[in-house]
């Protein structure tokens, strides 16, 4: 009898540990599954901001007037765009840290669940199929490959630069009147409600997001 009591016993604080255990490993697991969601994000979002940023370039070379406005649209998406890889890979770095802690916790939890007759708990990939020791190399490995490219074609840069250097003949005053009847296409910033550049997905003055009513499409970019 007196074996019995302790049989139980010992299997109940294994229960407890287990329990304990698998509180720890949620916690872990959802922190991980955060990270990834961020990192997935900010991947999504610096594919729009890449390809923004192709389209602006397009425009300030075919539209003069538009230089200032333009340029600035570019610097601050520049900027947005290193914001969001240093997040993105900072997302990755802490996904990978707790990918490597959720691992041995995880067998260790189905371990101990093995020796009370408990399956073993699912695996990741069941709920994030790309969540693998592979994922982690690969994505590090592909955007190293990216930062090394140029953001923008050499070609696109290239005329930018000499755009943003031509000088516009001063106009008499009557050309100068004209000229303001025709102000680059704008848009109201839906949370400042300024004026700010049609395609501009930033508003610089609040760093609100925007979405174009009227965005481009990828048809309209430049034959080779």
């Amino acid at each position: 009898m007196a074996n019995s009591d302790v049989s139980l016993l010992a299997k109940l604080e294994n229960i407890k540990e287990i329990r304990g255990k698998s509180i720890q490993l949620e916690k872990v697991k959802l922190k991980l599954k955060q990270e990834f969601d961020i990192t997935e994000n900010e991947e999504k979002c610096l594919q729009e901001y890449k390809m923004e940023m192709e389209l602006l370039l397009q425009e300030k070379m075919a539209h003069v007037e538009e230089l200032r406005l333009i340029h600035a649209d570019i610097n601050t998406m520049e900027t947005t765009i290193k914001q969001a890889e240093e997040e993105r890979n900072r997302s990755l770095e802490n996904a990978k840290k707790l990918y490597e802690e959720y691992r041995p916790l995880k067998d260790e939890v189905d371990g101990m669940r093995a020796t009370i007759g408990l399956e073993k708990l699912a695996e990741l990939t069941e709920e994030e199929e790309k969540l693998t020791p592979e994922y982690f190399d690969k994505q590090k490995s592909e955007w190293q490959s990216e930062a090394a490219e140029p953001s923008i074609p050499e070609s696109l840069a290239v005329a930018a630069a000499a755009a943003q250097q031509l000088q516009v003949p001063r106009p008499a005053k009557t050309e100068r009147q004209a000229f303001r009847q025709q102000p680059p296409p704008m848009k109201a910033c839906l949370s400042c409600h300024q004026q700010i550049h049609r395609n501009a997905p930033i508003c610089p003055l609040c760093k609100a997001k925007s979405r174009s009513r009227n965005p481009k499409k990828p048809k309209r970019k430049l034959d080779e």
